[in-house]
């Protein structure tokens, strides 16, 4: 079965079963040790990340807020654009609550910062099995993924997660409840919003491949224009509080990755179409 798989490289096609098992597992090991090292640094600067990264939508000075006055100020609408952010009290409320905040703050901080190798330590075990033709149209694939997974993260972190955090913290149905919330739950949030956004901005390259394996058309995706919409306001649903202001600012940019994976589907369709056409021209 194997040697079917890696008939384009004849040293992994000579590799037996369990050839291939030890050398997936020093790729995952490989990316579990890249994930240690940098979880450690996120163990270290927890204090620095927690206050700057992860509360930074709860601080007056964050980026989008200053960025968005400005704006405000520039187009001649004064300070109708500023935003003060709602103060937020945190509570812990177990015991072991702040040093397993710090373990998952770690982890998630290495996760996020060694995701490109360990895509290229996936992309390293897999690339054997491709064709001579597939790599090709394969080509940069480990920059394009990370840009769109660290685009999808920068998306939500400076847009979504401002208007998300002021919505629920400010949200009140009575004046004799006070709003003040465990750590958890904010931390939880972030990590939700952030890292979902990171990944369904990987669309656009799901859709590259799944063309280029034939697995989907542009037609198909034209066709289910409609379907994608359903599905793409209930993961805006999923990943913001019920508000409709927060849903559009999800739904809007996903909606446009789906147009785009439309457009990126018809070029890989067209550039296989052209290389067929030459390969019959040749023979």
């Amino acid at each position: 079965m194997f040697k079917k798989i890696f008939a384009n490289n004849e040293e992994k096609a000579e590799m037996s079963f369990f050839d291939h098992l030890e050398d997936l597992r020093w790729h995952i090991v490989r990316s579990i040790i890249a994930l240690i090292v940098v979880s450690i640094f996120g163990f270290v600067y927890t204090k620095e990340i927690l206050d700057d990264v992860i509360f930074g939508p709860t601080n007056a000075n964050f980026p989008s807020y200053v960025a968005l006055c400005k704006l405000g100020n520039l187009v001649g609408l004064g300070d109708k654009l500023c935003i003060k952010p709602v103060p937020i009290v945190f509570q812990n409320h177990i015991l072991v609550g702040q040093v397993m905040l710090q373990f998952k703050l770690a982890f998630i901080f290495g996760l996020v910062v060694a995701f490109p190798y360990i895509f290229w330590e996936f992309w390293s075990f897999i690339k054997p099995a491709l064709k001579e033709k597939e790599l090709r149209g394969a080509r940069g694939i480990i920059f394009w993924v990370s840009f769109q997974f660290f685009l999808g993260i920068a998306f939500s972190y400076f847009l979504m997660a401002p208007f998300t955090i002021n919505f629920l913290a400010g949200y009140t149905v009575t004046d004799k409840a006070v709003n003040q919330f465990f750590i958890d739950d904010y931390f939880g949030l972030m990590t939700q919003i952030v890292l979902g956004m990171g990944v369904l901005f990987e669309l656009p390259i799901l859709v590259f491949f799944l063309t280029k394996i034939g697995f989907i058309t542009p037609k198909f995706l034209r066709t289910y224009r409609r379907h994608a919409i359903v599905v793409i306001l209930v993961l805006a649903a999923v990943i913001t509080p019920p508000d409709v202001i927060d849903q559009l600012i999800v739904f809007t940019p996903l909606y446009l990755l789906y147009e785009i994976s439309i457009y990126i589907s018809g070029r890989a369709l067209k550039g296989m179409e052209k290389a067929e056409n030459e390969v019959e021209e040749w023979s």
